[in-house]
């Protein structure tokens, strides 16, 4: 589900859903402008359900936040990781 399977394909699973929407976050947007805009460029026939687990997938890894109800991509060089 997470990684491709004999089942799914490389292009559907959801760290490849994650890695386009990531592509789309330039700037912080609304889930549906989002989703408007993810079914644009993407070649692949994904269902809205598993284009929020690729969100979803994105949150748990500490890559986006929802605030003020948009999507924001979250900066990584900002993330120290707790180290000093």
């Amino acid at each position: 589900m997470i990684l491709p399977t004999k089942g799914i394909l490389p292009r559907q699973a959801l760290l490849s859903v994650g890695a386009d929407i990531l592509r789309l976050l330039s700037d912080s947007k609304t889930v549906s402008r989002l989703w408007s805009e993810y079914q644009k460029q993407s070649a692949q026939s994904v269902t809205f359900d598993w284009f929020v687990l690729g969100l979803d997938l994105l949150f748990v890894f500490g890559a986006v936040e929802f605030e003020r109800g948009r999507i924001r991509r979250i900066d990584p060089q900002g993330i120290t990781g707790g180290r000093s």
